[in-house]
């Protein structure tokens, strides 16, 4: 989140240099036959590099004239997610052929090449921004988000453990409230509070933030049931290899919607496509709540929910960056994206604790309607994000937003 703040000031290519270096050295710590702490180091300098989406989406407004700056933003927006379905099945086969080594081989070998690519051709923002970085703001921003991702991880601290999570959740409220007083009183903030009150952004933010738990949550269950044996009386015991293989509609379909989306948003509104794209994940849960007994059912499932997704991230920024000033692209969409990851964690917390509560005592595994159920209540996630999106095109329409 702060390296999106780092956007527009001239640091945004030492930044992202500095970020690829980072993830770099963490990726080459995965690989060396340390011990186990110097592995957990290593993974978490790579995720330093989640901060890069909003950057390069603030050099892509930038540098690219108007019409096809918001096709590649569009994009980048989409391979953020869809690469999963290439990067999970790759990884899996490396590590089944050659150890887990292996597969963290490959993401130094990609990482490096980032690197090298964006310092031969990653251009100096355009003068006259402003080099201050709110740095009291990024620090209570990342304590408060390291408490909510971890509130959002450890499910089996609110079953036994609940007056402590309850305090830590109303220390994240705290910490949230102090973040956004010190953003109205800074005059380099990180985020532009006053912006992200913004009905556009405000609306477009929740309906992610909805979205993402929905569209993360069906990915889980799909990708829970694939791997579950066949003695558990439903799933299908698939490898993790094979099972990052159901993963491939989900990204081929999801790229497809990407590269269309742009085209469409000419004839039709941005918010609705969000809530067509919300209808669409929506329809992919129904499926999966329909029929799962046979595996090409998973990746129909899986397809159809790769298409909403892709349309959905496609669409995003340009709903966001519509009432933007071009100067907070990437802490706009930084924002956006910190959203979006808080919703998928709390996506997948939520499907482990409807899966847990349908465990039977004794038994490992969930009763197979603990998925039915996990289905259903994504379909209302997703039925939300679309009335949210329905308001916000609504909205655009009656002229009250620019």
């Amino acid at each position: 989140m702060a390296w999106g703040g780092l956007g527009p000031p001239p640091h945004r290519r030492t930044t992202i240099l500095a970020t690829l270096a980072v993830v770099v050295a963490g990726s080459a710590l995965t690989v060396l036959p340390l011990p186990f702490a110097w592995l957990l180091a290593g993974r978490a300098a790579q995720g330093v590099g989640l901060g890069l989406t909003a950057l390069m989406m603030g050099v892509a407004r930038d540098h690219l004239p108007e019409e096809r700056g918001a096709t590649v933003i569009a994009l980048i927006s989409v391979v953020s997610i869809i690469g999963a379905g290439v990067g999970y099945p790759l990884a899996a086969l490396l590590a089944e052929l050659g150890g887990v080594r292996a597969a963290y081989g490959l993401g130094l070998v990609v990482t490096a090449a980032a690197l090298l690519t964006a310092w031969r051709a990653m251009p100096e923002a355009p003068e006259g921004r402003s080099a201050r970085v709110d740095v009291a703001g990024a620090v209570v921003l990342a304590a408060a988000l390291l408490l909510v991702l971890f509130l959002a991880g450890e499910r089996s601290l609110w079953s036994r453990h609940l007056a402590v999570a309850a305090g830590l959740a109303v220390a994240a409220v705290v910490l949230l409230c102090v973040w956004a007083v010190v953003e109205l009183r800074s005059t380099t903030p990180l985020v532009d509070v006053r912006a992200v009150r913004h009905p556009a952004v405000a609306g477009a933010n929740l309906a992610m933030f909805v979205g993402g738990i929905g569209m993360y949550l069906l990915l889980t269950l799909i990708t829970r049931y694939a791997q579950t044996p066949h003695g558990a009386g439903y799933g299908f015991g698939l490898t993790t290899f094979l099972a990052g293989l159901v993963l491939i509609p989900f990204s081929v379909l999801g790229f497809v919607a990407g590269k269309l989306t742009p085209r469409v948003r000419t004839r039709i509104a941005g918010p609705l496509l969000l809530a067509g794209s919300a209808v669409v994940v929506g329809g992919g849960f129904a499926l999966f709540a329909a029929a799962r007994s046979d595996l090409a059912e998973l990746f129909v499932a899986m397809g159809v929910l790769g298409l909403g997704v892709g349309g959905f991230s496609a669409a995003m920024p340009g709903v966001i960056l519509a009432v933007t000033p071009r100067s907070e692209t990437s802490s706009a969409m930084s924002f956006n994206y910190v959203v979006r990851s808080v919703g998928y964690s709390l996506g997948s917390a939520i499907g482990g604790l409807i899966l847990a509560a349908g465990t039977g005592p004794g038994h490992l595994f969930p009763d197979d309607g603990a998925y039915t159920t996990a289905a259903l209540v994504g379909i209302g996630a997703m039925a939300i994000t679309t009335l949210t999106s329905l308001a916000l095109a609504r909205r655009r329409s009656s002229g009250t937003t620019p």
